[in-house]
């Protein structure tokens, strides 16, 4: 197997080891090798692709941390007929959070999640993707899905 090195902060680094303590893996690299397992599968859907999507991106960061802030306004006129609408909400004291709900494929939802989850200081990327091309507001499920939408991711 090969070695890889990687940054990250000790507070990072301390909830890894916590969390491999607490679920029985035998190390962080175990936690690490299964945590890209998961990033790298959320986009491989086959039920998703070729499919009109709706998608909530949720991102918190710290209040102090313009330059996230910065990056979001970039990102929202850069993928400007991806995204629906955008939310800025103060979070506490110290947070702000930045709520995104796109329209597209699955490419550009992947592509523009990939873009926040990139922005250096984000604290969280949660996100939800539902299918809205066959969607029959009479029975409130996609047709031909279990209706549970699909995807959560974090950061």
């Amino acid at each position: 197997m090969t070695v890889v090195s990687v940054s990250m902060p000790e507070e990072l680094l301390n909830r890894i080891d916590n969390f491999a303590d607490e679920h029985g893996y035998t190390g962080r690299s175990e936690v690490v090798r299964e945590a890209a397992r998961n990033l790298l599968g959320e986009f491989e859907d086959r039920r998703l692709e070729d499919r009109q999507l709706m998608a909530v991106v949720t991102v918190l960061f710290e209040y102090e941390t313009t330059n996230v802030e910065e990056r979001m306004m970039q990102l929202r006129h850069e993928h400007e007929g991806l995204v629906a609408s955008n939310f800025h909400s103060h979070v506490g004291g110290h947070h702000c959070m930045e709520l995104f709900v796109l329209e597209g494929s699955l490419a550009d939802v992947s592509t523009f999640v990939g873009k926040i989850r990139a922005t250096r200081d984000t604290l969280t990327v949660d996100y939800s993707v539902t299918p809205v091309d066959d969607f029959d507001p009479a029975a409130g499920l996609e047709s031909g899905e279990d209706g549970d939408g699909h995807g959560h991711g974090h950061n």
